[in-house]
């Protein structure tokens, strides 16, 4: 069986876990570079970056990451995932923060604003949709989110979505101290994929939409009907991963409607 590791320093990391039981994937924290060892593939959680990231410099964790990134195993980011994996990052507190990186992209880190500045909002999904199945769209759950300004030519963008009315305008300071406007488009990047790494600035695990969870993009479930993954990943080598036969309505139907996700209330 496929097992599938989640950063687990502070964050969201136990709502990944809950939603990898539920489809029946097999999850298991990650909180020392040894944990690494073993794993098919790696979710970072969503959390506050500049404390995951001094905890995982705590643990001696950013060696052992990047060399998990580099192995070309699948990597999925949210929200503060994202950030840890991206090449660079602006809107940082002092100091800045230290990065994983290996996915070619800019990031800001609160390009929404505050948590007050929290939202849901349905975003378009085509490539979801033609995997999986269902609508083609989706709801994209930001809490004080990040957002990609800019990416490179290898990077294929997943999703994005308008830019709130009321978002803070975004800036950066520059070596003379002097702030400057750093992006003015309607509409920001908000889901990538990169070789074997997917990043996305919303929270799909806190939704009932089950199309993230059971598409081999985020979990390597193997499902000779979930093949996206794989697909992203052909270049790499997968003879660490083995096929699966798992049939989701049965497990469904066992799991009854205690463990069914709920829907999150839209942020007002």
């Amino acid at each position: 069986m496929a097992v599938v590791g989640v950063l687990a320093l502070q964050g969201s990391f136990n709502e990944h876990l809950a939603a990898l039981r539920r489809i029946g994937v097999r999850g298991v924290e990650v909180r020392k570079p040894e944990q690494l060892q073993g794993l098919d593939s790696l979710i970072i959680p969503g959390g506050e970056s500049t404390t995951m990231a001094k905890l995982a410099n705590y643990h001696n964790l950013f060696p052992a990451l990047r060399e998990f990134v580099g192995t070309g195993r699948p990597v999925w980011g949210t929200c503060a995932g994202l950030i840890f994996l991206a090449n660079k990052a602006v809107g940082q507190k002092s100091g800045g923060q230290e990065l994983i990186g290996g996915l070619d992209c800019t990031v800001h880190r609160n390009f929404f604003g505050s948590q007050l500045q929290s939202f849901e909002t349905e975003l378009s999904v085509p490539m979801l949709a033609e995997k999986e199945g269902g609508s083609d769209t989706c709801r994209g759950v930001f809490i004080r989110a990040p957002a990609i300004l800019d990416v490179g030519s290898d990077v294929e963008v997943l999703a994005d979505c308008p830019v709130p009315s009321d978002r803070p305008s975004i800036t950066i300071a520059s070596g003379e101290g002097v702030e400057e406007e750093v992006y003015s488009k309607d509409r920001v990047i908000v889901a990538v994929r990169q070789g074997n790494i997917l990043a996305t600035a919303f929270h799909p695990e806190l939704t009932s939409d089950s199309r993230w969870l059971k598409c081999s993009w985020i979990c390597l479930l193997l499902l000779d009907r979930h093949r996206f993954f794989l697909d992203m990943d052909k270049e790499s080598d997968t003879k660490a991963f083995s096929a699966l036969s798992l049939s989701s309505s049965s497990r469904d139907t066992q799991d009854g409607s205690k463990n069914k996700p709920l829907d999150l209330p839209i942020f007002e």
